[in-house]
């Protein structure tokens, strides 16, 4: 079946589900909301889950197809042995996924680790790209300042377990107007927990993250629209990183969502849903 046949005005309606499928030898977690409308594709940052993007699903699940999934060894998709889940495995899961679930051209939309897989699934297989959406991401390599202070929490959860790290990392996640505001303390919690909450061998998806190779010359592949997210509070992905980025795709759009910090998709969900929906629905009418 041809990707315009699959993204045909009649394509069948899908029954929502949720469950296991098997992507290139490893099992991945996924939950699909269902329906014929266009697909949005969603790929979830390092230490979370998909729950990154229930405000995000619920805002559009109306009119779009909302999928999405959790990467090998995070989450409740299969552990692997590796010494690190490298991004391009990402990649090429994503890949397989598409072509499993008969998708077609997908709007991909990645934070973080989701966004790192984005961009190297855009300009490496754009056939498979409808649109990219890009929240607290970049195209480089970490810095040498970040990688040192992420080795040492990584060694810390390796020895101790995630749950000795689970404070500091929420910390770096949210950004000070949120973890600060009292009547966000619970939330706040909640993510400590869902931090420390991480099984034993994290530690090897942590090291395909901060140990990745910049993409950064290939950028000039990306030829799907684009938009680029980021908090003004990103502590990760400081916003200087994700003008850069914007810069160098062709026609990329860019939003600075305030008082918000690396999980920006939940720290303003009612902003960030505003500026997704308007640009998905740029694109749809193709203006």
């Amino acid at each position: 079946m041809s990707a315009s046949q699959i993204d045909s005005q009649d394509a069948e309606i899908v029954t929502a589900k949720s469950g296991i499928i098997r992507i290139n030898g490893a099992d991945m977690y996924y939950e699909d909301t269902g329906g014929s409308g266009p697909v949005v594709l969603f790929s979830h940052a390092l230490l979370l889950d998909l729950r990154l993007f229930s405000p995000q699903v619920e805002a559009l699940r109306k009119n779009y197809r909302c999928i999405s999934y959790e990467h090998r060894g995070q989450g409740r998709s299969g552990d692997v042995r590796s010494l690190a889940i490298s991004m391009d495995e990402l990649c090429a899961d994503v890949v397989e996924l598409i072509a499993k679930l008969h998708l077609g051209k997908v709007h991909f939309c990645g934070l973080s680790m989701g966004g790192f897989v984005g961009l190297r699934l855009a300009a490496r297989h754009p056939e498979l790209i409808r649109s990219l959406i890009l929240c607290s991401t970049s195209a480089d390599a970490e810095s040498v300042g970040s990688l040192l202070k992420y080795a040492y929490l990584n060694a810390i959860s390796f020895t101790l377990g995630p749950a000795a790290v689970a404070k500091p990392v929420a910390a770096i996640i949210y950004g000070k107007s949120t973890y600060t505001d009292p009547s966000r303390s619970e939330e706040f919690l909640a993510l400590i927990r869902q931090v420390g909450d991480n099984r034993q061998s994290i530690w090897r998806a942590v090291n395909g993250v901060i140990f990745r190779r910049s993409v950064f010359d290939e950028l000039k592949k990306i030829s799907a629209p684009a938009l680029v997210i980021v908090g003004e509070e990103d502590l990760c992905t400081v916003p200087a990183k994700s003008v850069r980025l914007a810069k160098h795709i062709c026609g990329a759009q860019i939003e600075q969502i305030p008082k918000a910090g690396h999980a920006v998709t939940l720290e303003q969900p009612e902003i960030v849903n505003a500026v997704i929906t308007k640009f998905l629905s740029t694109v749809q009418s193709g203006n």
